[in-house]
């Protein structure tokens, strides 16, 4: 009873937590509350972001508004196409010391913090995007025969203009699927876009209060993990990561004629990781099914693979995901005699 009563304690300060923080964000940032708080479920989770959108919306900003409210490192990386995979991870180079003797020493790279924005990381080629593979999964780095450990917490949130535009280089799947979330940043609404242009015209820089450390996230992470997912929610993630893959026996017929290949296990498990994180910034320590819906876009739209067919109807891996929400049954409540 009492472990019940310190953790609905938890949650009652974790709510205010989020609620702060969003309120920090929000005397720079106008507008986007669902790109917010998807960024900051990833975070509480420990999960990476993709923010996709056209340049001048306001990406870098948002992220590096999100290091200036957490007390921890933060470390940009602008993407170009002669960057190098050294210039991210780090380099053995020969020094000499105090004997004199020449011997080989580690200089750390960018990606030694906590935060870490990967900015337009599609503007540079395969081979140094697939330079932050290891460090976003093992969250660790491999330089010669020297594996090094990165800070706890560790976050990628990159940045990536569309991919149709000129100079830009798609990320190979196995990158994808090491983002948690895929965020579409899109324009602000007419009210929004005055508002900015109404901040901006006065000069003003707001100043925000850091509101976590290091430390307290890596505890509110722990302690989101014990939010509870009924055996009815984990029916329902499976049978929703299931139905977008064309050759499976759940995937309803516009999948099957729709998708060349669908979501992976580590979609369930972002489904679940998010809807956790939903119900935290909520207040409640049981995991809904609407919880699971809010993240099912941002979790689905770069594990699933709109054929030609689907490009040339105007399908959009969003409107194919909004369908699939609707199609795949709830799965009904046990009934004990």
């Amino acid at each position: 009873m009492a472990e019940k009563r310190d953790f609905d304690e938890f949650l009652e300060k974790f709510r205010k937590h989020h609620e702060l923080m969003t309120e920090e964000l929000h005397k720079v940032i106008i507008g986007q509350e669902a790109v917010i708080n998807q960024i900051l479920a990833a975070i509480f989770t420990g999960g990476h972001c993709l923010l996709v959108g056209v340049p001048g919306l306001a990406k870098t900003l948002i992220v590096s508004t999100i290091a200036r409210i957490l007390d921890v490192e933060f470390k940009r990386i602008q993407f170009t196409p002669d960057l190098m995979p050294s210039d991210i991870t780090g380099t053995n180079v020969l020094d000499e010391n105090d004997a004199g003797r020449r011997e080989f020493r580690f200089v750390k790279g960018p990606v030694f913090t906590n935060i870490l924005l990967a900015d337009e990381i599609n503007r540079t080629p395969p081979k140094t995007q697939a330079a932050l593979l290891q460090s976003m999964q093992e969250h660790e780095v491999t330089v010669g025969q020297t594996t090094y450990d990165l800070p706890d917490p560790f976050f990628v949130i990159a940045t990536q203009n569309p991919i149709e535009q000129e100079g830009t280089y798609p990320l190979p799947e196995a990158q994808l699927d090491r983002f948690m979330f895929n965020v579409k940043v899109d324009y602000p609404t007419f009210e929004e876009e005055e508002r900015v242009l109404e901040s901006t015209s006065r000069g003003e820089k707001p100043e925000v209060r850091k509101v976590l450390t290091a430390k307290s996230i890596v505890f509110l992470q722990k302690q989101i993990g014990q939010i509870e997912v009924a055996p009815m929610t984990i029916n329902y993630v499976a049978s929703l990561v299931r139905a977008t893959r064309p050759k499976d026996e759940l995937a309803p017929k516009f999948i099957q004629d729709l998708i060349d290949w669908g979501a992976g296990p580590r979609a369930g498990q972002y489904l679940i990781a998010g809807g956790r994180a939903m119900a935290a910034m909520d207040g409640r320590p049981v995991v809904s099914l609407e919880d699971i819906r809010k993240v099912a876009i941002p979790v689905l739209r770069h594990r699933i693979a709109p054929n030609f067919q689907a490009q040339a109807e105007g399908y959009t891996p969003e409107s194919i995901i909004e369908r699939l929400i609707k199609e795949v049954p709830e799965p009904k409540i046990r009934k004990y005699e």
